[in-house]
């Protein structure tokens, strides 16, 4: 029995092109509250969970945990990307890697890390209706990546398991949730991760973004 395959999308750095808009809000908000942090310290945890991502910084840092802070500060970044988000677009190729999935029958859904306030402007973006296509947030799990709950919830909401799913992510978060729900990983050089970390960290296969992934499509069970 042949059995299509199914994708599994995260959102920042994978579809849109909105890394570097996060890392600038959390800068905002780090900045507001008094936390001196390098910008590509930052970088490197996008992809996390705000509250995970919130707790690794502080640590390094050194500086007192609490839980209204890591409250606080996620407020100060979801302001800060609503004035920023205004400049994300779909990254080459993402619209048109969709429709094709969608033309060959391929089931998805994606699984971001963000909370739908801040997903839904990407998602508007990209011209993903979620109440067509289904959408997991960071607010819909107990866990976000590197756990593997956003993926697992993704696929259950397409009845099918992760063990048959192609999971694409732009970062070693994405690659590391793939791995956990033992699905295929295959990463994207668009969020700014290199070739060989996302390797490390699972990805079976790696393209330059979308639109090179379209164009390498039946690589990873993918039918154009």
């Amino acid at each position: 029995m042949h059995i299509d395959s199914v994708f599994l999308f995260d959102l920042d750095g994978t579809l849109v092109d909105s890394v570097y808009q996060h890392v600038l809000a959390w800068k905002e908000a780090l900045d507001q509250e008094g936390i001196d942090l390098a910008v590509w310290r930052i970088h490197r945890r996008i992809g996390m969970s705000g509250g995970l991502f919130v707790n690794q910084l502080l640590r390094e840092t050194g500086m007192e945990i609490s839980p209204e802070r890591v409250e606080r500060l996620a407020r100060l970044h979801a302001a800060a990307y609503a004035r920023l988000g205004a400049s994300v677009r779909p990254l080459n190729g993402a619209k048109e890697l969709l429709a094709t999935l969608d033309a060959a029958g391929h089931p998805w859904a994606i699984a971001t890390s963000g909370r739908m306030e801040t997903a839904a402007p990407n998602l508007r973006a990209l011209g993903v209706d979620p109440q067509r296509v289904p959408v997991v947030t960071r607010d819909m799990v107990k866990y976000a990546k590197p756990d593997p709950d956003l993926f697992l919830a993704a696929a259950a909401r397409l009845n099918v398991s992760t063990e048959t799913a192609v999971i694409i992510g732009d970062s070693i978060w994405d690659m590391l949730a793939a791995r956990r729900c033992r699905g295929l990983g295959v990463g994207l050089l668009s969020g700014g991760y290199g070739q060989e970390e996302l390797e490390r960290a699972g990805a079976a296969r790696v393209y330059e973004d979308p639109a090179d992934l379209l164009k390498h499509l039946d690589e990873v069970g993918g039918r154009r």
